[in-house]
């Protein structure tokens, strides 16, 4: 399968990248800031960070690690296992000194891990959104659940479908339910064309709804900004 996304990280991991990583949905696009978005440090001051490092425990789950930044910072601290679904950027990961970077699918957890595996878990990018639905929402937190202790917490990041304003975001489809919408594009480089990514965005009304038919409940709500924002899980029981 094509993966225009892992490839020009690794190539920009090597310096070989000579042309940008394009985001497009149909004639809208724009070039996506590799180094600013995944090779930059852990920011311990930043609002994102302090808002996961005050839910991590370890052994922690890094669910679309991408290149490692995080896992690098939070292996030095408790154990890390970081999963992705490209093996360019698995290799990337490991080439960077990710100790336990792996092939993985965080949407096919009971896959890959036993019960109780992990005290926490983070997914950061958005990547929540490739649930695709609120039932597919449903069965990923279900399976979180499953390899997590029964004292586990998780931290997740989300776009507000209900604060996007119409021609704010790339790729963006409007749902005239509430606290729902629909997000499509997909990523180009060197001519090559990546899949179509579907994602679903769950305000975080609807992340508490899945939440409540599952082990988890919502903790924590922070926006970072006008559509964007951050939430932490914890189990229920």
């Amino acid at each position: 399968m094509a993966d225009p996304f892992g490839r020009a990280l690794a190539d920009f991991h090597h310096d070989e990248q000579d042309e940008p990583l394009v985001q497009r949905d149909g004639e809208w696009a724009r070039e996506h800031p590799v180094e600013a978005f995944y090779f930059g440090t852990f920011d311990e001051t930043n609002q994102r960070s302090k808002f996961i490092e005050s839910w991590v425990d370890g052994p922690v789950l890094d669910m679309g690690a991408g290149v490692g930044r995080d896992a690098r910072y939070f292996q030095d601290r408790v154990e890390t296992v970081a999963i992705e679904t490209s093996d360019a950027l698995v290799e990337t990961m490991r080439e960077r000194g990710v100790e336990d970077a792996r092939r993985g699918d965080m949407f096919a957890l009971r896959e890959s891990f036993g019960r109780d595996r992990f005290r926490s878990a983070y997914a950061w990018g958005t990547q929540l959104g490739l649930a695709g639905s609120m039932d597919g929402l449903r069965e990923f937190l279900g399976d979180l659940a499953f390899v997590t202790t029964p004292d586990a917490t998780a931290t997740l990041d989300c776009y507000d479908p209900e604060r996007v304003e119409d021609g704010e975001m790339l790729g963006y489809r409007a749902d005239p339910t509430p606290g729902l919408a629909y997000r499509v594009m997909h990523f180009e480089y060197e001519g090559t064309v990546g899949e179509t990514l579907l994602f679903r965005l769950f305000g975080p009304d609807r992340l508490r709804e899945a939440a409540a038919d599952t082990d988890w409940r919502v903790a924590e709500v922070e926006h970072t900004n006008e559509v964007h924002y951050l939430a932490a899980l914890e189990k229920a029981g």
